[in-house]
């Protein structure tokens, strides 16, 4: 699996991102007359092999994502709920399920300015489908020939006007088209589909602990629901189910998750030697951000951190608004968002280029405990296995390097693991940063997963328990991490994270 992998890598990328694009330029060449008249040959508001030749080929809802792998991700999820709903029904009478899945609203900064648009995870899973304020309905009774379900997209119409401000609309057509999907409506429509479902014998599935999107919910589901429940009919949450079927990445979703990592640690590589004394954490945030985007991502993951000094011990800390002074460290957690595939990606540097002997002595505690847990990450093994060993690291190395006053007793030891490391070593990642979360951490590891791997010794400058040249100091490394059956794939490897390395790296500036 491994080595298929870093094969399929290979292929994306050639040497380098502009040997991808012109691979699939070159692999295109003359097909434009392959779009024939059943083909949408406008902007559908979103990238398609139409409009972007250069990123999809024929076929792709999202680069490398055919229109077959999204119908084969809506039949496995089909699957997986009829195995539920078969295991827990005594009824004799069959009953057919329903899912009912919404995309994200527009959310808006000020009366009439829209923040950027990002999609329901579980929705673009399921559809590649970007457009807002839409919905997802899956029929496991209403099937054709050789059909596990019915899909239907229910989508915003075609209206110039609105198209004026706010962009291309893909309309019923251009939905089907571009995503594969089995049939399109009008989102006006919705309701009166909807009431189908009361009069026939349906169990629903739908995130009604946390709707999507608060608007459609109240205006079309709420009354359903209601009506629903009057009629005793099992209501489900879809959360779950969805989880547990994208927690395992299949090859493709894994090279995207590559070329995410490969474009955060470049990004990182261009960052590190800016890095000086007195710079702003906002100016590396801008930076990484740049970097980022010039490689292909389309955003940063999520907020990053960029903390000076003793800041690295807030572990949520995104200001982002100090500057660094000579002879702090910067830890920097980021990652690019590629084609809604993340990477997560945490660094820590001295801004003047040179550790400090004590600065030194901790980096390289918490490196030696990274690449061990790093280890572990093998099949049969469990997260909450490895934090178990990368507390028990932790405080061996603190003994060790003589930074604590006083050795723990037995009993003491995770008490002063998790003082110095607060937060668990891993969790999953693929199209969230804190991806999966119905998943826990104590399931075994198996091949497909991918996960963090992020152990941190945070020391706050008022710790009169530790020697006084270790305080203030906050370091956490973190890479991605790909479960294979050959062992552990880092798909975030080209950062560098040796002190020598990252001395190097600055050195060159």
């Amino acid at each position: 699996m491994r080595k298929s992998l870093l094969t399929s890598f290979h292929h994306l990328t050639c040497v380098n991102t502009n040997c991808f694009f012109a691979h699939r330029a070159l692999s295109i060449g003359s097909s434009a007359q392959n779009f024939q008249e059943n083909a949408i040959t406008r902007n559908l508001g979103q990238p398609t092999a139409y409009t972007h030749p250069f990123l999809l080929n024929k076929g792709e809802v999202t680069p490398g994502l055919t229109k077959e792998d999204y119908e084969e991700r809506r039949s496995a999820l089909i699957r997986i709920i009829n195995a539920v709903s078969k295991k827990q029904k005594n009824d004799k009478e069959e009953k057919g399920n329903v899912v009912i899945l919404f995309g994200e609203p527009i959310k808006y900064m000020s009366e009439d300015i829209p923040y950027p648009f990002h999609q329901n995870t579980n929705f673009r899973y399921l559809t590649g489908f970007l457009e807002p304020d839409s919905c997802l309905i899956l029929d496991s009774r209403s099937v054709e020939e050789s059909s596990t379900h019915k899909s239907t997209l229910l989508v915003q119409e075609r209206d110039s006007h609105k198209e004026l401000w706010h962009g291309a609309r893909a309309g019923t057509d251009g939905a089907v088209e571009h995503t594969g999907i089995d049939h399109a409506e009008g989102m006006q429509h919705l309701s009166n589909i909807l009431k189908k479902y009361l009069s026939e014998n349906y169990d629903i599935w739908y995130d009604f602990q946390r709707p999507t999107n608060l608007e459609l919910h109240m205006n079309h589901m709420r009354s359903f629901l209601t009506d629903a429940f009057k009629k005793k009919l099992k209501i489900r949450s879809i959360n779950d189910a969805i989880h547990q079927q994208r927690h395992i990445k299949t090859n493709k979703e894994i090279v995207l998750m590559m070329e995410a990592g490969r474009i955060t640690a470049e990004a990182f590589k261009q960052t590190i030697p800016f890095s000086s004394p007195d710079i702003n954490e906002g100016t590396v945030q801008a930076l990484l951000d740049c970097e980022c985007r010039v490689r292909g991502a389309q955003m940063l993951a999520y907020p990053p951190v960029v903390a000076g000094g003793n800041r690295a011990n807030t572990l949520h800390y995104i200001f982002n608004n100090q500057r660094i002074k000579d002879g702090e460290l910067v830890l920097v957690d980021a990652g690019a968002e590629y084609h809604g595939y993340v990477a997560d990606i945490t660094r820590t540097w001295p801004v003047n280029g040179k550790f400090s002997p004590a600065q030194r002595t901790l980096y390289e505690a918490v490196l030696k405990t990274q690449r061990a847990c790093i280890s572990l990450c093998k099949p049969g093994n469990t997260l909450d296995q490895i934090y178990n060993a990368m507390a028990m690291l932790i405080v061996q190395e603190l003994m060790a390097n003589k930074i604590i006053k006083r050795k723990p007793k037995g009993h003491e030891t995770y008490e002063v693991a998790r003082k110095y490391c607060p937060h668990h070593v891993s969790h999953w990642l693929g199209m969230d940063v804190h991806d999966t979360q119905c998943v826990p951490r104590s399931i075994p590891l198996t091949p497909g997963m991918v996960v963090t791997v992020e152990p941190g010794i945070y020391i706050r400058e008022d710790d009169i328990d530790v020697a006084e040249e270790y305080r203030g100091i906050g370091i956490r490394i973190e890479d991605d991490v790909a479960v294979t059956s050959d062992g552990p794939l880092v798909l975030t490897g080209a950062c560098p994270k040796d002190v020598d390395e990252i001395e190097l790296l600055m050195s060159n500036t």
